[in-house]
């Protein structure tokens, strides 16, 4: 058999490593815009040239050999640099352009984001951008996204990570749900009220409150809810209190259309809803040396247009 050239295998190993990262051939192959068939005879043909298994395949998972662990370890180094300069040339066009991969919350992203981005690719038309919607925390480099955006009381010390604007937890109800149970004057008062909320695993429905200004421990009161409808998901408690099913607490984010259209009133203005949702929106991203310009230019679109937006 003809020996192959050593540069021929080059992309097979690129391909090992995503497998490694992403745990599966069908993630892998998503990641690579390619067909899980595709990513199989690559890894094939690259066992077939090493003279030795890299992966072991089972039915529900995916993991590498110690042979092919070795072999990850041993290029992830130089495919890192490779990204980067291949990054560091596509910027020289002077135009951000190439795929962004993002991961937001599903209420953030429909209610904040998706408008954003919209935005952001008229005015960007080289750069493809790919949003996952999702709640739950992933890891950015291990699945492949250049950025997230969360709505999260602190950002990981491992990450880079940029602020985009403060929150804040409000009460709202429609005025015919006030109109018929009453406008509560003081937080003990929704203790009789149809309160919707965000549902916390093993916790009880409590909802703490501080003066607005006054932020010592001695001013808070917490008082026991309870509603028709609890839901872990913004959007839901938001369009229940629009319907006039009760007082919901949502993000700010989450009311401000309603409150500025009348649709839904503020409850309890003078007071302030501690720890309940996050005080921050941050953009995310693993460290590198090298920020792509397409991502710097999104975090940039998106600190300026959420920064500059009015709170509730």
């Amino acid at each position: 058999m003809q020996r192959s050239s050593k540069t021929e295998w080059w992309g097979h190993v690129h391909w090992l490593t995503v497998l490694a990262t992403q745990g599966s051939y069908t993630a892998a192959a998503r990641r690579l815009g390619v067909s899980k068939a595709a990513v199989s005879q690559r890894i094939a043909e690259l066992e077939r040239a090493a003279g030795v298994l890299l992966v072991r395949r089972t039915t529900r998972s995916v993991r590498l050999t110690e042979a092919g662990q070795r072999l990850v370890e041993e290029v992830a180094g130089a495919y890192a640099q490779i990204e980067q300069g291949w990054a560091r040339v596509r910027d020289l066009a002077g135009q951000p352009s190439g795929r962004v991969r993002l991961t937001a919350p599903v209420a953030l992203a429909r209610q904040v984001l998706v408008p954003l981005l919209a935005e952001f690719a008229r005015a960007h038309p080289r750069v493809r951008l790919e949003l996952d919607l999702s709640d739950r925390l992933v890891s950015l480099a291990a699945e492949g996204f250049d950025l997230a955006v969360r709505h999260t009381f602190a950002a990981p010390d491992t990450h880079v990570a940029w602020r985009l604007c403060a929150t804040r937890s409000v009460l709202v109800a429609a005025a015919d749900y006030l109109r018929t149970a009453g406008v509560p004057q003081h937080p003990l008062e929704l203790a009789q009220h149809a309160c919707l909320h965000y549902p916390r695993p093993g916790a009880r429905a409590l909802w703490t409150f501080e003066p607005v200004g006054q932020a010592a421990a001695a001013h808070r009161i917490t008082v026991p809810v309870d509603g028709p409808l609890a839901a872990n998901n913004s959007e839901a408690l938001r369009d229940a209190a629009l319907a006039g099913l009760g007082i919901a607490l949502v993000p700010d984010f989450s009311a401000r259309a309603a409150v500025q259209a009348g649709t839904l009133q503020e409850v309890l203005p003078a007071w302030r809803a501690v720890d309940v949702f996050a005080p921050a929106i941050w953009a995310i991203r693993p460290w590198s040396q090298h920020v792509p310009s397409a991502v710097a230019a999104l975090v940039a679109h998106l600190r300026a247009r959420l920064g500059a937006a009015d709170q509730v």
